[in-house]
């Protein structure tokens, strides 16, 4: 992926005009808000979002990454809705530092709530300024123009865009109430639209971060310790200078040591030899590897109220049971990269984090650079929703492109170096207990749950940049006391009377931070494997026990039309299905899953989960489904084959060691969409993740007759 520093660094300069905002688009809206929705609320005017490029066609900004959720597309589809435009007249500037709005990171499935719902209002106040200009230009009402296809029409003359502009840009605040295209007149919102991209992806283009290319570029690797603590003592530089050609520069800044060659061969090589000729001091092992749910038990706490109203009951419960989830990593396909160019006292980074903002305000500190000298530029990398690596790799390579100013430094860590220096997901322990009444209801609902934090993200924090504990002059890491998501989804969004909820926040021995759902996955998993345990008590079936303890509608839509497409199949020769459901957050999208498998020998095989997803108006559903097909196997990957295994130091450090569910594993999957036009789109891109483990397990259970409550779901539980 060839791109000189003029196309990275334009942007398009010319004169701003304003124009007042009156009422002029009065199809009725299905959306009649009275303030500035998402972030809106920061840049509230149309320029932020929003111009008229040369051409006729639509240039619009985002301050969100693409992660493979179709973010792209999906913004894109709105724009030109409001604007009566060819999808292909619509480009979208993904999120960049001085170009694009500081949406802060692109995460907690809340693109199309935020940013999409920004680009919409922007579209619809660009779309009354045209009308208003074009009808000033034309001497004609408002009323008799029509737009369409980059053109506003009157009944003898048409003016395109940019005609319409000469040369001037859109500009002024986008003012509440404002107006939209009514719903019923749609053609490319809340349909499928196909996404060029993918096409690109599966032939192996030049898409990513890891494909980006620059004249003279050269590559680096960093060595690391063993261990999280270890120092660097010495290393021997003349073992790699006579061993590897094409070596530059040897970096060394505390413990902080890397290796920048001509090649990346040359850089692996490198790292190699390096490695193996330096020494590292003696720290304290890791803790917990044998026993893990045993040992973070005793670890001191930090503890809070979650929910609670009525009353805590007193004596013996119906029920009790102990949930366990493991570490668990996001092992992204491609491994983290960035690349970084120091010149003219400028710092330009190229990088897959997904927050370009949060990264700038924390490189500042780490690198002290004035943020106007950091300029930062999003693009793809291999899919990953969470906190990985790719914060730590730019700000490693940013360091060591200010050791040779003028060069291109591309730095990628191997697979290694991924699965051993991600933040992982934090490991969890649940404990529920409820009471059930003389109908078979729940009475009385008890629940604690035990967490490392969910998110570490740089946020303007140099310490929570991986390199940055190792230079000479550290910045000291400070374990967060800040849940950062833990407890979401404790809260179950069923009715009971009396509700008791607990979270306990501990610092663990590895390193952590966000990952897909946060602390969601564990919950409901918990949440409801034990409703499910409750519903054989209480002697209802799955559905009907669900049912009896919710009132919200659409909770109940999702559970009916699941049950049409999966009924409830209980043991037979070691098949079952099992079902469960959630509200992402209990604020955002609505889902109900159900898995079928077959248990043969111990070993679980998912032959087809079925999702039923409520996530309020639909943009584009086709990307609903993927990212609900794809949320599925994740989740059955990590409910099945995935736990982070370490003792003295990491040991999942690769593919075998730390396995996933391949293509011939996954199960075939089915999702069906409840499309409610007139209500405010919903997250929808971590819906899934805890009913889908859920309804494995409750599957399994079904299956077996055995209920395994810790994570993951592996053979030896069922022998």
């Amino acid at each position: 992926m060839e791109q000189s520093r003029r196309d990275f660094l334009k942007t398009t300069g010319c004169l701003t005009i304003g124009f007042s905002l009156g009422a002029l688009y009065t199809t009725t809206s299905a959306l009649p808000l009275q303030e500035l929705p998402g972030s809106l609320k920061r840049y509230p005017n149309i320029d932020a979002w929003l111009e008229v490029l040369a051409n006729g066609n639509v240039r619009v900004f985002t301050g969100k990454i693409e992660l493979g959720q179709g973010i792209r597309i999906a913004i894109a589809q709105v724009a030109a809705e409001e604007l009566d435009l060819d999808i292909h007249k619509v480009t979208v500037s993904l999120a960049e530092t001085g170009v694009t709005p500081n949406e802060s990171y692109t995460a907690g499935s809340a693109s199309i709530e935020t940013s999409a719902m920004s680009v919409r209002y922007a579209a619809a106040a660009a779309r009354q300024q045209l009308l208003q200009l074009a009808a000033s230009r034309l001497n004609v009402p408002v009323a008799e123009l029509q737009m369409s296809d980059g053109r506003i029409k009157s009944k003898d003359r048409i003016l395109t865009f940019n005609e319409l502009l000469d040369g001037k840009k859109l500009s002024g605040e986008i003012k509440m109430p404002l107006p939209l295209k009514a719903k019923q007149d749609y053609h490319i919102s809340g349909r499928s639209v196909h996404r060029e991209d993918l096409s690109d992806m599966v032939s192996g283009a030049p898409v990513f971060v890891h494909d980006l290319r620059f004249p003279d570029m050269l590559h680096a690797r960093i060595v690391r310790p063993p261990v999280y603590d270890a120092k660097l003592e010495s290393f021997n530089e003349s073992s790699v200078r006579s061993k590897v050609p094409g070596l530059q520069k040897i970096v060394v800044n505390g413990s902080f040591l890397a290796v920048i060659t001509k090649n990346e061969y040359q850089s692996i090589q490198a790292q190699k030899v390096l490695s193996e000729n330096a020494k590292w001091s003696s720290v304290n092992p890791l803790e917990g590897g044998n026993n893990l749910a045993v040992y973070l038990r005793k670890l001191p706490v930090n503890s809070q109220s979650v929910e609670n109203k009525g009353n805590i009951f007193s004596g013996e419960p119906t029920l009790r049971a102990s949930y366990f989830k493991p570490y668990i990593m996001h092992g992204a396909t491609g491994p983290s990269c960035a690349v970084a160019l120091y010149e003219d006292q400028q710092l330009h980074i190229w990088t897959h984090s997904q927050g370009v903002y949060p990264l700038r305000e924390s490189l500042k500190d780490l690198l002290q650079l004035p943020a106007e000298r950091i300029h930062i530029k999003g693009v793809p990398g291999a899919g990953c929703f969470g906190h990985n690596g790719a914060d730590d790799v730019a700000a490693e390579a940013a360091l060591l492109a200010m050791q040779l100013p003028g060069k291109h430094i591309r730095l990628q860590w191997s697979r290694q170096e991924e699965h051993g220096w991600e933040p992982y997901g934090s490991a969890m322990m649940m404990d529920a207990a409820a009471v059930l009444d003389g109908t078979g209801k729940i009475s009385h609902w008890q629940y604690a749950l035990w967490s490392d934090t969910h998110s570490t993200r740089p946020g303007g924090k140099a310490a929570n940049l991986l390199p940055a504990s190792y230079l000479e002059k550290p910045f000291p890491a400070s374990r967060s006391t800040y849940s950062g998501g833990a407890s979401r989804n404790s809260e179950p969004y069923y009715n009971f009377p009396n509700v008791d909820i607990k979270a306990h926040s501990f610092t663990g021995p590895l390193r952590v931070s966000a990952l897909r759902s946060l602390g969601a996955f564990a919950n409901i998993f918990a949440v409801e494997s034990f409703m499910e345990e409750l519903a054989v008590v209480a002697g209802k079936d799955a559905y009907t026990f669900r049912l009896m303890h919710l009132e919200d509608k659409r909770a109940i839509a999702v559970l009916e039309k699941l049950r049409s497409m999966a009924p409830v199949k209980t043991g037979s020769n070691g098949n079952a299905i099992g079902i469960a459901f959630a509200r992402y957050k209990n604020s955002a999208a609505y889902a109900a899953v159900a898995a079928q498998v077959q248990v043969n020998n111990g070993e679980v095989t998912v032959q087809k989960m079925w999702a039923v997803i409520d996530a309020g108006e639909i943009i584009n559903p086709d990307g609903i489904k993927n990212q609900t097909e794809g949320g599925m196997v994740q989740a059955a990957s990590w409910t099945l084959r995935e736990q982070v295994k370490y003792d003295t130091q990491i040991r999942s450090l690769d593919w075998i060691s730390y396995p996933v569910m391949t293509m011939n594993q996954a199960p075939a999957v089915e999702v069906a969409l409840i499309d409610r036009p007139t209500e405010e789109p919903l997250g929808a891109g971590e819906a899934v993740q805890g009913p889908a483990g859920a309804a494995i397990a409750n599957a399994v259970y079904h299956a077996t007759g055995i209920r395994v409550r810790d994570l993951p779901i592996s053979p030896e539980k069922l022998l």
